[in-house]
């Protein structure tokens, strides 16, 4: 490893010379601790002191046939006596609550995913439509908290579901290992270990490839801002604030946990090093990274102004991913208003692929909490983000974030009475796929689920036995299928020509429409989220000869009170399109 790029940040493959590195012959530890006063290799109940090597901030041991899959700890001695930690690029560990690194051969697995790898690309100008998921908590094969299926078992249960429901990427929150189950992987102590709450690290490798064999992306959810308080993980790693600020006011974050220092060349090449292993060796197919804001903008608070050295290391880390990992995808989930964030690094901006646009997300649901007496005066928080779409590429994402926490489910965040709500989320998703921008739908929201998401359960698939639950469940499968297959939903995606609108100016019926187009076909999109039927709504001159039905949310195939033979709309002479519209619908046409 080269020191001075090391020192510098400009290390991206640190994990290949610090860790435990094996071969059948021997093992040989390395681990970077500028201020301890010594280091103590600890396997069971052996201690091996570690030799001090190159410029005597790092220690090495070398261990002979050393059996794989040995758990290892290091002894740090300090000023204030020692502790002991696990491996800060330890590649596996114990299950929580164990906490050692385990010694493991990161050569062993063989993907068999080329014809993947190679196509594989940012899909700006295609179909998104990421599924997120929790992977201890989708199903489990026992009625306990800490019943899980492993990677493998996990991917048997879960593919055929992502081909039914026409999703074409999944995003697994956090697998970096984690002490706590309720952190859902967001604080971290193993930033090169998968949790081994679900099996082993080839075990995550052949989950990976058996999704890419089966043309199904993967993101994986990654926390560049913070990580856990736990004495054995990276907190106070040397005996000093080797990861994190020396000062609480900017080294604690919001959550209790410890700020990175972005400002420390040791710590960019630790986090690039994490982000670009996950990459290359698993094959994830892309990183959404958690709290950008927290990066940008001293502790996230834009009155403390933004915090250069971050976003220096946010630039570098995003340009040389991006380099090192061809067609990889690259997601902030940031709530800032810093301009940028999905511009080349060359074109002053961050270089990421795609924002989360959580503005969009929290106007939308609003919209959909307000009784519709009541909507006239607030019509425009569903228009308000076409005027800023093309600024930036986003993603609309209806997250876990959105069903946790005494939030409320989608359905249950719906006005009105248990039909109302269905059929409201019903357009709402509608609006949802047909609005510029990617998708992301957290598990479970399929399913109309009224219960809030709990790490502790799997979602309830029960539910589907219910005539209700089933139909919304074939509306989003319907829906999907639609997403996936019309290029006019996706290919101009980010160009002014993708979108037009028809009709945004129905302040008292409540009623919008607008086309999506590419250069071959237009889909025009009508809602009305008022609460009455709105008849006789003409569309004037409309560009077609045969306008073709793809979809409506009300048809009594999908729990809804219009029958699919009903006529919804009819060309007049003129050609213009005469509608009666269903209270509360979405109407999907081709033209």
């Amino acid at each position: 490893m080269d020191l001075y790029n090391f020192y510098t940040g400009q290390t991206f493959d640190a994990y290949k010379w610090l860790g435990a590195h094996f071969t059948p012959e021997a093992t040989t530890f390395r681990t970077f601790a500028p201020q301890a006063q010594g280091v103590d290799l600890i396997l069971a109940d052996t201690s091996i002191p570690m030799k001090q090597v190159y410029n005597g901030q790092f220690y090495e041991a070398t261990v002979e046939k050393l059996p794989c899959c040995t758990p290892y700890e290091y002894r740090i001695h300090s000023n204030n006596g020692h502790t002991d930690h696990c491996d800060p690029y330890g590649y596996f560990m114990e299950l929580r609550p164990d906490h050692k690194s385990i010694t493991w051969d990161l050569e062993s697995y063989k993907f068999t995913d080329t014809k993947w790898m190679k196509k594989r690309s940012s899909m700006l100008q295609k179909p998104l439509n990421i599924y997120e998921l929790h992977a201890g908590s989708f199903k489990k094969p026992g009625n306990q908290p800490d019943d899980w299926y492993n990677y493998e078992e996990l991917g048997n249960v879960l593919i055929p579901y992502l081909q039914e429901c026409s999703y074409n990427y999944v995003e697994f929150l956090p697998l970096c290992e984690h002490p706590c189950d309720e952190s859902w992987g967001y604080q971290t102590t193993g930033y090169f270990s998968p949790t081994s709450r679900y099996g082993t690290p080839n075990q995550l490798m052949k989950l990976i490839d058996q999704l890419h064999q089966n043309d199904i992306g993967v993101i994986l959810d990654f926390v560049p801002v913070h990580f856990a308080i736990d004495s054995y993980g990276l907190s106070k790693y040397d005996g000093t604030p080797l990861y994190e600020y020396p000062n609480n006011d900017v080294g604690i974050s919001e959550w209790g946990s410890c700020n990175f220092m972005h400002s420390r060349g040791e710590v960019k090449s630790f986090l690039q090093s994490s982000a670009n292993y996950w990459l290359k060796e698993f094959h994830f197919d892309g990183l959404r990274m958690d709290a950008v804001s927290r990066i940008i903008f001293w502790q996230g608070d834009e009155r403390r102004g933004i915090n250069g050295s971050a976003l220096e290391f946010v630039k570098n880390m995003n340009n040389n991913l991006k380099q090192f990992n061809p067609g990889c995808m690259l997601i902030a989930e940031d709530s800032s208003s810093y301009q940028g964030i999905t511009l080349k690094v060359e074109q002053g901006g961050l270089g990421f692929d795609y924002k989360w646009d959580l503005g969009w997300m929290n106007d939308t649901l609003s919209y959909f909490s307000i009784a519709p007496d009541q909507r006239s005066q607030h019509y425009h928080k569903l228009t308000f983000s076409m005027l800023y779409f093309k600024n930036e590429h986003y993603l609309l994402p209806l997250s876990h974030d959105e069903v946790v926490h005494e939030k409320g489910t989608i359905v249950n965040k719906m006005y009105g009475n248990e039909n109302e709500k269905y059929a409201q989320s019903r357009a709402l998703y509608m609006y949802m796929l047909v609005h510029p921008g990617k998708k992301l739908n957290f598990m479970g929201n399929e399913l109309a689920q009224l219960r809030e998401w709990s790490e502790k359960r799997q979602l309830d698939f029960e539910l589907l036995q219910d005539s209700i639950h089933r139909q919304f469940h074939d509306f989003i499968k319907k829906l999907n299928r639609i997403y996936l297959t019309q290029p006019s939903l996706t290919e101009d995606d980010y160009e002014e020509t993708g979108f037009q609108w028809v009709d945004c100016n129905q302040e008292q019926r409540l009623i919008y429409a607008f086309l999506r187009q590419n250069k071959k076909e237009k889909l025009l999109a009508v809602f009305n989220f008022s609460d009455s039927v709105q008849d006789n709504y003409i569309i004037n001159s409309i560009d077609t000869k045969k306008p073709e039905l793809l979809l409506c949310s009300d048809h009594t195939c999908f729990g809804g009170n219009t029958d699919e033979k009903t006529e919804l709309f009819h060309l007049d002479n003129a050609n213009n399109l005469i509608f009666s519209l269903p209270s509360y619908s979405g109407i999907l046409i081709k033209l």
